[in-house]
């Protein structure tokens, strides 16, 4: 065996795992990345959601004072 066969026969199936483990934690930052994505859409919705509970109370106590 040459020292090319060897370098080819020991580096080859590290990089083709690299290459692996690669690819895999891209799609694992994709998927997390659309996660988050999700989530703050969600918090926003509720955010709103509670402040205009707040903005209705609000408004309420200062026509309650007015009177």
């Amino acid at each position: 065996m040459t020292n090319e066969q060897f370098y080819i026969v020991i580096f080859a199936p590290v990089l083709l795992n690299a290459l692996i483990t690669c690819a895999i934690f891209g799609v694992f930052m994709s998927m997390i990345h659309e996660r988050f994505t999700d989530l703050k859409t969600v918090w926003r919705s509720e955010l709103q959601r509670v402040e205009g509970v707040l903005d209705a109370r609000l408004k309420h106590l200062e026509e309650m004072e007015g009177r």
